[in-house]
C-alpha cells in the first residue's frame, strides 16, 4: 500500500478565540452541543419510488440523508474539520461511519463500517458506493475494523489498558498508524445511526473523546407530523425525525444553524442530488 494520504492540513487562520477555545474544552463530550429536528420525507419518498423502479431498488431514506449531508459539506466545509492535539483541522475527503448488523436479530454481531465520499459526490453515487461496500461487509465473516479489535482483546487486561493509552497518545500527536485509522470508527467525517430499521425514535448519541468525528446523527423511524402552513391551511406531512451531537469546537452555532438549514433544504429538494454542486467551496486556509 502506499503512503496514506493525510487526514487533513491545520487550519492556520482561526480568530484567537476559536484558536484557544480547545484548549480551554479539552475533550469532545465537553464540548458537545444536541439539536433535534425533523424533516418532511414527502419529496424523498416520491423520488424513492422513481428511482427504485428505474432499477435502484435498495435506495431508502438512508440514501437521501447521507447525500443532503455530503452537499451541506461541500457548501459549509467548516462542518468537516476535526480536532487533533488541541488544534483544528480541515479534512481531506468525507468519511462516514456506520453501524451494520448482518443480520436483524439479537444475537447478531454488529460491525463498522468506513464510506469514503467526496463533495460531488451525487445520491446515485452515494448509493453505488454504500451498495458496493455493503455488499463486501456481508460477504465477509469480519472486515478491517473487526480484525483489529480482536487483535486488542487477545491483550492481557492491564496491558491492554496500556495499549489504548498508547493509541491515544499517538492519536493525539497525529502518528497513530495509517491502517487503524483506515479501519477505525472514531475517526471520519461523522458517524450516523439509522433507527428507522429498528422503527424507534432517534436516540442522542454521545460523542467519543477517542479519534475525531466531530458529528453524530441518528435519524428515527417516519412519523406523521401536523403543520400549520403559511396561508392558514394544515397538512399531515410524513416527516423523520433527526437528533444531531456536534462538536462545537470546530465551528460556531451560526455555521452549524447554516449547515442544517442546508442539510433540510437538499432533502426536502433532492431532485438536487441528482447532480453535482455547481461549486464546491473550499475550507479557509
Amino acid at each position: 500500500m502506499g503512503k496514506r494520504e493525510k487526514e487533513g492540513r491545520r487550519i492556520k487562520t482561526l480568530t484567537p478565540y476559536n484558536m484557544i477555545i480547545p484548549y480551554i474544552m479539552v475533550e469532545r463530550n465537553d464540548s458537545q452541543n444536541s439539536i433535534a429536528t425533523y424533516v418532511d420525507v414527502s419529496g424523498a419518498e416520491t423520488l424513492i419510488r422513481k428511482l427504485r423502479s428505474e432499477g435502484y431498488v435498495s435506495i431508502g431514506i438512508l440514501h437521501v440523508l447521507l447525500a443532503a449531508y455530503v452537499r451541506a459539506i461541500s457548501q459549509r466545509p467548516g462542518v468537516n474539520r476535526f480536532i487533533r492535539g488541541q488544534k483544528i483541522y480541515a479534512r481531506n475527503g468525507i468519511v462516514i461511519n456506520i453501524i451494520v448488523k448482518r443480520k436483524m436479530s439479537i444475537d447478531a454481531a454488529d460491525t463498522s463500517v468506513k464510506l469514503r465520499l467526496k463533495p460531488t459526490d451525487t445520491l446515485i453515487d452515494i448509493y453505488n458506493k454504500w451498495m458496493e461496500l455493503y455488499t463486501k461487509v456481508m460477504e465477509e465473516d469480519e472486515n478491517g475494523m473487526d480484525k483489529t479489535a480482536r487483535i486488542i482483546c487477545y491483550i492481557p487486561g492491564l496491558i491492554k489498558k496500556f495499549t489504548i493509552a498508547l493509541l491515544k497518545f499517538l492519536d493525539y500527536f497525529g502518528l497513530l498508524p495509517g491502517a487503524i485509522v483506515d479501519v477505525s470508527p472514531f475517526h471520519g467525517s461523522m458517524f450516523i445511526t439509522n433507527m428507522a430499521s429498528l422503527n424507534i425514535p432517534p436516540i442522542v448519541h454521545h460523542l467519543y473523546n477517542f479519534g475525531n468525528v466531530p458529528v453524530f446523527i441518528a435519524f428515527g423511524a417516519k412519523r406523521y407530523q401536523i403543520v400549520a402552513n403559511d396561508d392558514g391551511t394544515v397538512t399531515k406531512n410524513r416527516v423523520i425525525d433527526i437528533i444531531a451531537n456536534l462538536d462545537e469546537r470546530i465551528c460556531d452555532g451560526f455555521y452549524y444553524a447554516s449547515a442544517m438549514k442546508l442539510l433540510k433544504k437538499y432533502f426536502q429538494n433532492p431532485e438536487e442530488l441528482l447532480t453535482p454542486p455547481e461549486t464546491v467551496v473550499e475550507d479557509i486556509p
